[in-house]
């Protein structure tokens, strides 16, 4: 039996992606082969990547002057190509709100000049500095922020007014809402959150930016060689490029982002009222920067962490614990996670409080 898994990547994967996956797994439609066995080049294969391509455009919105790369490497090989590819000349501006963009400053700080916008270090990045208070570059070569830090669950909801090129990390939050992608030069996400399996990054990124792209790497490390070879310069993650185009057409089929941003919002906003009603759990994040992807709680009574986590999982909740940098409960509701599950924890939770309390 499948239980309720909070797991804040790789995550869950809808049960009806699974599924079909499942039944198509020793051979796709009439090919004779499972799609791990094709090749990256055969029309059967071309037919699957082009079908999830345009459906991420499609759910996106994503307009006609962008590219739509699907690549390896994970975000964190990103904290490394986009200073390499755009921070040729002059200073990237970085907002440091928490562990991730802390990580892609230092990966970025080893390439080109980086400027720190802003921090909430100092509180442990419980809240994004707002805007007016930030320190930006006149002639930045561009604006990096993570709309969504995984780990300490706040979120910078609007994207920043920026004259640079803005560039986000979108790995935790990317599907959950509708984004105007108009507004960014480059976007990117690894996709074990939202997207799919774990192998696969995407990234979006306007034509006129990728121009300014360095062609002095690497091949591999090149934007516009990924680009040019419609992503197909090495052998890419085929199966999580497949599994991924299912959660595509599962997210068209459910109405697109306007209605899973709907359900994701009810989702955090019971939760969020559940933590902020109780005299026992506690939420350390100000609260026009809480996550609707990643609820961080802590329990008032620190010393019976281990027993939750012992009782929860008995319970069929699964991998609740916070990360070790911030101590207590998360909860990643991504869009696999329904409102069953949250009712689910939210009623252990309050039976945990009642037998502790």
């Amino acid at each position: 039996m499948r239980k309720w898994n909070f797991s804040a990547g790789p995550a869950a994967i809808p049960e009806e992606v699974l599924q079909e996956a499942q039944s198509e797994m020793l051979q796709w439609k009439d090919s004779g082969m499972s799609v791990m066995e094709m090749s990256h080049r055969s029309s059967e294969y071309t037919d699957i990547a082009n079908k999830a391509r345009q459906d991420l455009i499609d759910l996106l919105k994503i307009p006609s002057d962008y590219q739509v790369l699907f690549l390896q490497g994970g975000a964190t090989l990103q904290f490394s190509m986009v200073p390499m590819n755009f921070g040729v000349k002059g200073v990237a501006d970085y907002v440091l709100s928490g562990s991730w963009s802390k990580k892609a400053i230092n990966e970025a700080s080893k390439i080109v000049d980086t400027n720190v916008v802003c921090t909430s270090e100092p509180s442990n990045f419980n809240y994004v500095p707002k805007e007016t208070s930030w320190n930006c570059s006149e002639n930045a070569a561009y604006l990096h922020y993570v709309a969504n830090e995984t780990i300490q669950g706040n979120a910078l909801h609007i994207p920043p007014k920026t004259n640079a090129p803005l560039i986000s990390d979108m790995s935790s939050v990317i599907l959950s809402e509708p984004i105007d992608i108009s507004r960014f030069s480059l976007i990117y996400a690894g996709a074990q959150k939202n997207i799919g399996p774990a192998g696969l990054t995407i990234c979006i990124i306007k034509n006129d930016f990728l121009k300014t792209a360095s062609v002095e790497l690497p091949g591999m490390l090149q934007y516009v060689k990924h680009a040019d070879a419609d992503s197909m310069f090495n052998t890419p993650p085929t199966f999580a490029w497949y599994l991924s185009g299912k959660v595509f057409a599962w997210l068209k089929n459910k109405g697109g982002l306007d209605a899973i941003g709907e359900i994701n919002k009810l989702k955090a906003k019971k939760l969020y009222d559940f933590i902020d009603n109780s005299d026992f759990y506690l939420n350390p994040v100000n609260k026009e920067n809480r996550s609707i992807m990643n609820v961080p709680f802590l329990l008032k009574k620190p010393d019976l962490d281990t027993e939750f986590l012992f009782e929860a999982e008995n319970a069929g909740l699964l991998n609740l614990k916070g990360h070790r940098s911030v101590g207590g409960m998360r909860a990643s509701i991504y869009n696999a996670i329904p409102i069953e599950a949250i009712d689910a924890l939210i009623n252990f939770m309050g039976d945990f409080q009642s037998k502790y309390g």
